[in-house]
């Protein structure tokens, strides 16, 4: 069976959204074990000139189920909302993303294979087939900013491994 736009993204998506949740559980343990104002977690940032934690975290939720959002109507734009302020209002933003993407119907998404599809930023515009702005623009940018929300919490000095990062692998089933 040929592999899937569908099964090459919405499973992974829900992989590392799971694993961003878990991660923003420990960094709220982290602040409350250390006395440390939640802001300080959510605020940080790896450098100066790259944007905080918050920021990543709602990154992750842009790029998933913003960009499957934006197959809809074939354009997608960035997301200039106000940042969740709170680890709650992350998990909050993160819970329905999980809970919307669990119920995407695969046929939807391989009904977008061959489309039109637009990023557009002001005058800027970029034209993609769906597939290709899933595969070669969102989907990067997905992983960039999971993988900055964990590097965040590292250089702020949470004990994370890995395992935290790659959350719950798809294994074969076992026959047993």
């Amino acid at each position: 069976m040929a592999l899937t736009l569908y099964a090459a993204t919405i499973p992974s998506y829900l992989q590392i959204l799971s694993s961003v949740s878990r991660l923003i559980d420990k960094a709220e343990s982290f602040c409350s074990e250390r006395s440390l104002a939640p802001d300080r977690l959510i605020q940080a940032r790896l450098t100066a000139d790259m944007m905080p934690f918050a920021y990543q975290v709602k990154s992750t939720i842009v790029h998933s189920l913003g960009a499957i959002e934006a197959l809809r109507v074939g354009c997608f734009s960035p997301d200039n909302t106000a940042l969740p302020a709170t680890f709650d209002a992350l998990q909050e933003r993160l819970g329905t993303t999980l809970a919307t993407l669990e119920a995407t119907d695969p046929s939807e998404i391989e009904s977008y294979v061959g489309k039109d599809m637009r990023f557009k930023d002001g005058e800027m515009h970029i034209n993609f087939l769906a597939e290709d702005f899933l595969l070669s623009f969102s989907q990067p940018n997905f992983y960039f900013h999971a993988a900055t929300a964990y590097d965040i919490l590292r250089a702020e000095g949470l004990p994370l491994t890995k395992r935290d990062f790659n959350g719950r692998v798809r294994k074969k089933p076992s026959s047993i």
